[in-house]
């Protein structure tokens, strides 16, 4: 396990520091602001109730819902479980973090940002995926871009990231196949 921490440590070092340059420190911080997706997510809720109505209702409920459980395991479950502190609160690290926003409170493992985007990126993909092919990718790579961000601006190692992602993954994918049923019916 020390072996595994001290990977992370040096890959953390690596991402937060050796990537560095104005372009990430201008475009990362904002990336990783909620605020900044809202439009986005008002946009997405619209598109679905006002194309698919009832149907769009429930895949918003079921991506709702697949949010709500990804961030309560996380930020309820497995950060109280596990209280690792975020790379920015960690002594020996605090002269190497490049820290670009607040450091913020409470644990580091697993990142609620990366457990959260992947969850609304893994439930379109598989609500969406198969009317809208080309929205794979694209989502993807926007919840990873997201997930890196808290790396580059200091707040969280590389596995706080990947427990996220795998996390948001499962949260969504429990939740839309416990919803199958009703969500294929509404697609239809």
């Amino acid at each position: 396990m020390e072996t595994l921490l001290h990977w992370d440590e040096s890959l953390f070092i690596l991402l937060n520091n050796g990537l560095e340059n104005a372009f990430f420190d201008a475009v990362m911080p904002w990336l990783r602001n909620k605020y900044v997706w809202l439009p986005l997510y008002l946009f997405l809720g619209s598109f679905l109730v006002i194309n698919y109505q009832k149907r769009g209702a429930y895949i918003l409920l079921g991506l709702l819902l697949s949010v709500a459980v990804s961030d309560l395991v996380s930020s309820h479950i497995v950060k109280k479980t596990i209280e690792r502190p975020r790379p920015c609160r960690e002594v020996g690290l605090r002269q190497e973090v490049h820290l670009l926003v607040p450091c913020g409170g409470g644990y580091s493992f697993t990142s609620s940002h990366a457990s959260n985007h992947f969850a609304v990126a893994v439930f379109l993909i598989l609500t969406l995926g198969r009317v809208f092919k080309w929205i794979k990718l694209p989502l993807a790579l926007w919840a990873a871009s997201i997930s890196f961000a808290q790396i580059y601006v200091g707040v969280h190692y590389p596995l706080d990231v990947i427990g996220g992602a795998v996390l948001g993954t499962v949260s969504a994918m429990v939740v839309y196949y416990g919803f199958t049923r009703i969500l294929e019916e509404s697609l239809e």
